[in-house]
C-alpha cells in the first residue's frame, strides 16, 4: 500500500478533479503489476496494474489507495475489470467519499465473491486526497494560503519592499504550487503594489491555473498584467454585486476577465460563498498567495484548510513592517486556530512549514 499511495501522488495536478490513486497487484507475495491514474479522463489506477500483470492477476490481491468506481463515467468501472481478472481479494485504503461511488464498489466486488478489506493505511490515503474529500463532502475547493516571510515574521520592509525575501530555490517550489492548483488568489492591494502575473512561469506547469482577484470596489487597473493577459489566461475578478456594473466593468470584461458577484459585508467578500462558487466550477483546491488582509480573511471567516509558510534566515525588523495575517485575531492564546504540522522542509536557505487547520476534511469523510 506504500507503494500504492508513492505510484498515486504522481498524479498530482493532472487528475483533478479526480482523485489521486494508485493500485499495486501482488501474486504469492510478488508484485506483478503496478499502476496510477496519469490524468483527467484516462484509464484509472486498476486498469493499469491489470494491464501490468496480465494473467497474473488471476487469484491475486489487488492493493488500492481508493474504493474502485463502480459506475460508468469518462471511463468504464473498475470494479468490473478486477471482477473479469478474477483478483481475489481487493485492500482498499479508503472509501470514496463521491456519492456515485461511497461504498457502492465495495457491495459490486463483494457480491463477486470478492474478498474487500478497507482501512489499510486510511490516514495517509485521506491526508492524500484531502482536495478530493473536501470537494465532496464540504462541498468546496481545498483552500492553501501561502506566504513568504522573514524569521522575525515580517512580509515587506516599512516602505513596502518585498522582493525577495525568500531564496530562487522557494520561491521556485512556490510556482511548482501554482502550478497544481486550479487557481491562485489574491486581493486587489497586492495587484495595486505588486502587479502580478501569478503564473508558474519558473516551473512546468502541469495545469493552468485562473487567477482570481478580490476587488470588492473593482479597482483592479485596466493597464495590470492580469487583465493584460485574460485573454490567454482565466482571470476572475471577485466584487460586490452592485459594482458589477458601469463602463469599468464593460472594459474589463472586454480585456477578457470575468466578472463575478459575490456579497460582502464590513470584513469584506463573503469567502464561503466564493468558494461554493468555485466549487460549481469543479475547482477541487486554490492557492491564496495574499496580501495580509487577504490571507488573514480566509483565516477570519474559518475558511482555509491548509499554510505553507516560507521563512527566511533574515530580520527585517521596523515598527511599520508589515506582518503576513493582517486580521482582527484572537484575544487571548485559547483561541488561536487549532493546527498541526504536516511537514517543515529546506529550499535553501529557507525554511518551509506545511500546517493544516482543524483537517475538516476528514470529519466530513465518513472514514474508512
Amino acid at each position: 500500500m506504500c507503494l500504492a499511495l508513492e505510484l498515486a501522488r504522481r498524479g498530482e495536478g493532472f487528475v483533478e478533479p479526480n482523485p489521486m490513486v494508485g493500485c499495486v497487484i501482488v501474486e504469492h507475495g510478488r508484485i506483478v503489476g503496478r499502476g496510477y491514474h496519469k490524468r483527467f479522463g484516462g484509464p484509472h489506477a486498476e486498469v493499469f496494474a491489470l494491464r501490468d500483470a496480465g494473467s497474473r492477476a488471476r487469484g491475486a490481491v489487488a492493493y488500492v489507495t481508493l474504493e474502485p468506481c463502480s459506475h460508468f463515467g469518462k471511463t468504464p468501472p473498475c470494479t468490473d475489470a478486477l471482477i473479469a481478472a478474477r483478483v481475489k481479494r481487493v485492500v482498499a485504503a479508503m472509501r470514496d467519499p463521491n456519492p456515485l461511488v461511497a461504498g457502492k464498489g465495495f457491495r459490486r466486488l463483494r457480491a463477486a465473491g470478492i474478498r474487500v478489506d478497507v482501512g489499510l493505511l486510511g490516514g495517509e490515503a485521506l491526508d492524500l486526497n484531502a482536495p478530493f474529500v473536501t470537494f465532496h463532502c464540504q462541498r468546496r475547493p481545498y483552500v492553501i494560503l501561502k506566504w513568504a516571510q522573514s524569521i522575525d515574521g515580517k512580509i515587506a520592509t516599512r516602505t513596502g519592499d518585498s522582493k525577495w525575501i525568500t531564496s530562487v530555490e522557494s520561491r521556485t517550489e512556490a510556482h511548482k504550487l501554482r502550478a497544481r492548483v486550479d487557481a491562485v488568489v489574491v486581493g486587489v492591494n497586492t495587484v495595486l503594489a505588486d502587479d502580478p502575473e501569478l503564473t508558474a512561469r519558473l516551473v512546468a506547469p502541469k495545469r493552468v491555473a485562473a487567477r482570481i482577484v478580490l476587488d470588492a470596489r473593482l479597482r483592479t487597473p485596466l493597464d495590470s498584467k492580469l487583465v493584460r493577459t485574460a485573454d490567454d489566461i482565466p482571470t476572475i475578478i471577485v466584487t460586490r454585486p452592485h459594482m458589477a456594473s458601469g463602463a469599468r466593468r464593460s472594459r474589463l470584461v472586454k480585456a477578457g476577465c470575468q466578472i463575478v458577484e459575490i456579497p460582502a459585508d464590513a470584513s469584506g467578500i463573503k469567502l464561503r460563498r466564493l468558494l461554493t462558487e468555485l466549487h460549481a466550477r469543479q475547482m477541487t483546491n486554490i492557492l491564496v498567495e495574499g496580501g495580509g488582509t487577504t490571507l488573514g480573511a480566509f483565516l477570519e471567516q474559518d475558511a482555509a484548510d491548509e499554510a505553507r509558510v516560507f521563512v527566511a534566515p533574515v530580520l527585517i525588523g521596523g515598527e511599520g513592517a508589515p506582518g503576513p495575517l493582517r486580521n482582527r485575531g484572537p484575544a487571548v492564546m485559547r483561541e488561536l486556530p487549532k493546527t498541526s504540522l504536516v511537514n517543515i522542509a529546506h529550499h535553501g536557505p529557507d525554511l518551509c512549514y506545511t500546517i493544516r487547520f482543524g483537517e475538516s476534511y476528514r470529519r466530513g469523510s465518513r472514514f474508512p
